[in-house]
C-alpha cells in the first residue's frame, strides 16, 4: 500500500466510558461498537461509523495502530477491519509484525535509552517518593521502558505534575497527563522513530496520523498530514503545525471524523498515484 496511516488509539480513535463524556448529552449520543472488553466489561467504544469507515480504510490503506499501551493491553483491543499488519506499542518500544515482537528494532531501542537518557529506576523511586497516596491510585512500570501513575484527577495538584516535567526534563524524560494518568517516557523513546521504520520497510509514499496527548506530538510532526482531536493535551495548548489538522469534534466523535478525514485523505491519494 503506498498510503501508511498511523493512529494512537485512546482518546483518538476509541474511548472508554469516562472518556465518552467529552462527547455530548446522553439523549444524542451516536450508536457504539465495543472493541474492547477486560475481566468481562466492556471498556472501548468507537461509533458504528468510525468502525465501518475503518474497515473501509483497511481496504484502501495500510493501517497501524500505534499506541502507548503494553503488548499486552493492546491485544485486548479487537478493532474491525483487517487485522493489521504492523502495530507499534509501548510508544514505540516494540514494533509488532503479525503480532509478533520486531526483536531487533527492540534491541536497538534499549540500546539508544541506555545511551541517551536517564535510567528508569532513577525515575520510578522519584515518583515512589514524591506522589502522595492520598491521590496515587496505581503505580505502574510498562514494558521495562517508562512508568506511569494511575491518579484521582481531580485531586492532583497542577504543581506537582509542572514539578515533575521539570525534573524530568533534565534527565531527558518526558511527562504526559492523559485522562487519569501520568506517563513518564524516556525522550528517545517514540512512535515517530517505529512509523518511519515501516514507512522504510512498506515503501509508503504518504503517511497520515493522529494523536491527542503530548506524547503524540512527534508523530504528528514526522507525518506528511495529521489530525488531532478538539481535547486532550495538544488542544490544551492550542498546538499546532503546518501539516496538522486541529479538528473542533471532541470525544468519540472526534474519532469518527479522524477515521473519516484518513479515508478521504488516502483515497485522494491513492486516485491521484492510478490517474
Amino acid at each position: 500500500m503506498p498510503v501508511l496511516v498511523a493512529s494512537d488509539l485512546d482518546r483518538t480513535l476509541i474511548y472508554s466510558a469516562a472518556a465518552l463524556a467529552l462527547t455530548m448529552p446522553d439523549a444524542r449520543a451516536p450508536r457504539l461498537l465495543c472493541v474492547e472488553v477486560h475481566e468481562a466489561r466492556p471498556l472501548s467504544f468507537m461509533t458504528e461509523t468510525a468502525a465501518q469507515l475503518l474497515t473501509d480504510l483497511g481496504d484502501t490503506a495500510l493501517f497501524m495502530p500505534t499506541t502507548t499501551r503494553t503488548r499486552k493491553q493492546y491485544q485486548r483491543i479487537n478493532l474491525p477491519g483487517p487485522a493489521p499488519k504492523y502495530a507499534i506499542c509501548a510508544n514505540g518500544g516494540h514494533l509488532l509484525v503479525d503480532g509478533v515482537t520486531d526483536a531487533d528494532w527492540h534491541t536497538g531501542v534499549q540500546a539508544r535509552l541506555a545511551d541517551e537518557c536517564a535510567p528508569l529506576d532513577e525515575i520510578r523511586e522519584h515518583l515512589l517518593r514524591t506522589a502522595d497516596p492520598v491521590w496515587v491510585r496505581k503505580h505502574r512500570v510498562a514494558e521495562d521502558l517508562f512508568a506511569y501513575l494511575v491518579v484521582e484527577r481531580e485531586l492532583l495538584p497542577e504543581e506537582w505534575v509542572k514539578e515533575l516535567a521539570a525534573w524530568a526534563e533534565n534527565r531527558g524524560w518526558t511527562v504526559s497527563l492523559q485522562g487519569r494518568k501520568i506517563y513518564a517516557v524516556p525522550k528517545p523513546l517514540t512512535k515517530s522513530a517505529a512509523v518511519r521504520e515501516v514507512a522504510r520497510r512498506t515503501g509508503a509514499e504518504l503517511t497520515l496520523a493522529a494523536g491527542d496527548s503530548l506524547l503524540d506530538a512527534d508523530l504528528l510532526l514526522a507525518a506528511d498530514r495529521g489530525w488531532r482531536p478538539g481535547h486532550g493535551e495538544l488542544a490544551e495548548t492550542d498546538w499546532t503545525a503546518p501539516q496538522i489538522s486541529a479538528l473542533p469534534e471532541r470525544g468519540v466523535l472526534a474519532g469518527e471524523r479522524i477515521t473519516r478525514e484518513f479515508l478521504k485523505a488516502a483515497r485522494e491519494s491513492t486516485a491521484g498515484l492510478r490517474g
